[in-house]
Formats: C-alpha cells, structure tokens, sequence
C-alpha cells in the first residue's frame, strides 16, 4: 500500500477546478494568533510551507509579519500562484517556490519555522511524515502542523456527503496525543498538540450538493456556531483542526 492517499494527478485536478483562490490572505487568516506569537517569540525570520500550494500561510507571512518566506510543494501550478500573489499586492520574485517531493529532497538550507497546514494526513505513515519535516528546520526552530479534525461533526459531513474527499485522509492521524507522541519519538521538544477553534463544517464539493444538503450543512455550521458562543470549548467532537508545535 502506497504512503500517499493522494497523487500529482489529484492535486492537478483539485485546484484546477477550484474555484475563488486568489483572494487577499486577511491578517486574520486561521492560525494568525498562533503564527504571531511564534513568531513574536522567537525572533523568526525565516519560514518555509510545505505542501502548502496556493502558499496562503506563505504569503501571509511573508504580507504581514515581514519573514523571508518560502514555498515547497510537489505540484505547484504557476497561473493559480501568479494570481494568488498577485490579489496579494506580490509577484513571483517575493517567495521562493520550490517544486520537488519531500521524499527525496535534499534541503538546501534550514529555516526558523516550518510548517505545513493540511499536508500529513495525506499520508499513511504519520510519524515518517513527520520527521520528513525535519530536515528544513534549524535547531532551536520552530515546527507547526495543522490538520482537520474529522473525528468530529465535520468529519461526519464529510463521509457522510463528500466520501471521495474523505478517504484521501487518514483518520487515525488526527489524535493529538499520538501527534505528540510521535514528535517526542523524533527527538522534538517543548511538545503541544491539541484540537483547536470551537466549531466549522465545510464541504469541498458544496457547489455540487443539492439544495437540501446545502441548506443542512448551513444548518448545522450556524448552529454550532452560536452554541460555541455561547460556551466556548475547542473539543474533539467540535473543533475543526488540530495543531501541533514543537521545537527541534
């Protein structure tokens, strides 16, 4: 069995039918507070995105908080990225891209934050994933991981209504314990790993759902929405994603 769950001709389709992704990166893109005060805190100037095509956390870095950004995938599609940088006031020469496979590159110098958002749960094998991390980041910087939280209402919505979707992830990745497990196995230190925002529900495939799923899903997203105003709990069954930091 393949490590991967997904391959180049999935991610060549997926973001050539998707819709409205050159949008300007808001300075309150999701994980903004987090980014700020790793960033606030240790100095860094230096940051690298992998897996992280159209490069919104890069750009967002690189916009707001002034780092030399990079960004590593294995597919990068230059007309979407163009206008992506571009509904951001940048143009190619402002981020590195980099396009190569994480298992055989050889990192050409290291960085002071690596991150990926949504990357490792395309894989199999969490923990090897994980170390393929490594390599980019300098000693004593920092690693941030995001991924969704399917073990939750959202991942409900998505088995039930987008199972396609849903089973290019691997499940059992999203437990923060085992995340951080993995992390203190590699050697990493000052481990965190924890469900994170009080509640979303999305589909990637809305625009093709019927107007009753449509209509549920709103439903359900509004819902939860106000119940987690109302009392505010980041939760395993609620929240969307679940981040991991670590330093090396």
């Amino acid at each position: 069995m393949s490590n991967e769950l997904t391959d180049k001709a999935f991610w060549a389709n997926y973001w050539e039918t998707k819709k409205g992704l050159a949008f300007a990166v808001p300075s309150t893109h999701t994980f903004s507070k987090l980014l700020k005060k790793i960033v606030k805190e240790n100095n860094t100037t230096t940051a690298i995105e992998l897996g992280g095509f159209p490069g919104y956390y890069a750009i967002f870095l690189k916009k707001y908080l002034g780092l030399k950004t990079t960004l590593f995938d294995f597919y990068v599609h230059k007309p979407v990225l163009k206008e992506v940088l571009q509904a951001n006031q940048l143009d190619t020469s402002d981020i590195e891209v980099i396009e190569g496979d994480l298992f055989t590159y050889q990192p050409k110098e290291q960085y002071d934050l690596v991150l990926s958002c949504g990357l490792i749960e395309h894989f199999n094998d969490t923990k090897d994933i994980i170390a393929r991390h490594l390599p980019f980041l300098k000693p004593g910087g920092t690693l941030f991981i995001t991924l969704p939280n399917f073990v939750s209402v959202n991942g409900w919505a998505q088995r039930r209504y987008d199972q396609s979707n849903y089973e290019k992830h691997n499940i059992s990745s999203m437990n923060p314990p085992l995340l951080a497990e993995y992390c203190k196995e590699l050697g990493l230190k000052n481990v965190e790993a924890f469900y994170y925002g009080r509640f979303s529900v999305w589909l990637e495939n809305m625009a093709q759902q019927n107007l009753l799923v449509k209509m549920l899903i709103r439903t359900i997203w509004l819902t939860g929405k106000v119940a987690t105003r109302i009392i505010p709990v980041e939760h395993k069954r609620l929240s969307p994603y679940i981040v991991v930091k670590a330093t090396k």
